[in-house]
């Protein structure tokens, strides 16, 4: 299977550093003119690899206490400098007796000089190792969060639109009872259409949004419904604008604007009202989308409040903080309007 990610995740860094920084130390002594001195560099280079080898099984232990859950302490990581300088200084000393014999002779004097350097070079190490472990669990504590926001604005995205289908379902039900005793076929086709909001509704209810077009296609199939029951005293106009139909928005939510629409503008009124959908594009690239209905703003109505709760909630986790709903009335026409930012 290939591995998508870019090149620079692929790139074991790790190792990149290591040999990168033991490769310095003899690199440096042979521009500094060991190579002038016999088998200097030899000396050198077992240092090196030496101390790749050294800090590799370091790296080990640390990665191992890291699985089972152990702390790895500063006081534990001075100790291991400690050894570890220690051990290569006489593992260094073993490199000057096989490649240089003849400058072994001159005693002792060396070692106290020999371990102070070393011991720098371990801590740091230590220092640079620690603080990449230190980051990249920051890195992975930041990654898991933003996981676990996801998932909880998923699931509160699915909370909510589990709100809305089945208020929507109950409330063409009803409709189709009120009118299977009056006219048998005009509940049957009443039926067909509800079947295709219902087969849109399970489709959506997978996605955070969907196409404008989708949904105008599906409320459009709830008004052949509800147009069967009012009949006359329903009447709709829909004015989409050019190249609006791959806008995204949250399924059902325009539904729920136009299902206010019918309630409080149609049924509520003895004349019945018009509906009229229209979406634009803004100046500022926004896009606007207004369901307007005869009528007037209905103070106590508890199921307003909660579809537009739902829906305002639904938006912003959608499509951000940007995205707005707002109702007003006008002139006798009460206005849902929904602003969805640029990059709808």
């Amino acid at each position: 299977m290939n591995d998508k990610r870019p090149l620079i995740a692929r790139l074991n860094w790790y190792w990149i550093f290591q040999l990168s920084g033991w490769t310095f130390l003899p690199l440096m002594s042979f521009l500094m003119g060991a190579w002038r001195v016999q088998n200097l560099m030899w000396v050198m280079t077992w240092g090196a690899v030496s101390g790749l080898l050294i800090t590799d099984m370091w790296h080990r232990v640390i990665k191992r206490r890291i699985r089972n859950r152990q702390r790895t302490s500063w006081k534990l990581v001075a100790a291991a400098v400690l050894i570890l300088g220690t051990i290569h200084t006489f593992i260094q000393y073993l490199g000057y007796l096989v490649f240089q014999p003849q400058h072994m002779d001159r005693g002792f004097g060396w070692v106290p000089g020999a371990l102070m350097s070393w011991w720098a070079v371990y801590l740091v190490w230590n220092i640079f190792y620690m603080a990449v472990i230190s980051l990249r669990r920051a890195n992975r504590a930041e990654a898991e969060s933003l996981r676990l926001e996801v998932a909880a604005k998923d699931a509160e995205l699915r909370a909510l639109q589990a709100q809305v289908n089945p208020h929507f379902f109950f409330n063409s039900m009803n409709s189709v009872r009120a009118l299977i005793y009056e006219d048998a076929d005009s509940a049957a086709l009443m039926i067909d259409q509800l079947a295709s909001v219902m087969r849109y509704a399970l489709q959506s209810g997978h996605h955070e949004t969907v196409p404008l077009a989708a949904e105008i296609e599906a409320v459009q199939a709830y008004l052949s419904i509800e147009k069967i029951r009012f009949e006359e005293r329903m009447r709709v106009s829909v004015e989409i604008g050019v190249g609006l139909d791959q806008v995204r928005i949250p399924p059902m939510s325009l539904q729920t604007l136009v299902e206010n629409a019918v309630k409080y503008g149609v049924e509520a009124s003895p004349t019945g009202s018009e509906i009229r959908i229209r979406a634009q594009r803004l100046d500022d690239g926004a896009v606007h989308i207004e369901i307007a209905n005869l009528g007037a703003i209905v103070p106590f109505a508890n199921s307003t409040k909660v579809g537009l709760t739902n829906t305002r909630k639904r938006l912003a986790l959608a499509l951000g903080e940007h995205a707005q709903l707002e109702l007003s009335e006008n002139s006798g026409w009460v206005r849902a309007t929904m602003t969805l930012p640029e990059a709808a």
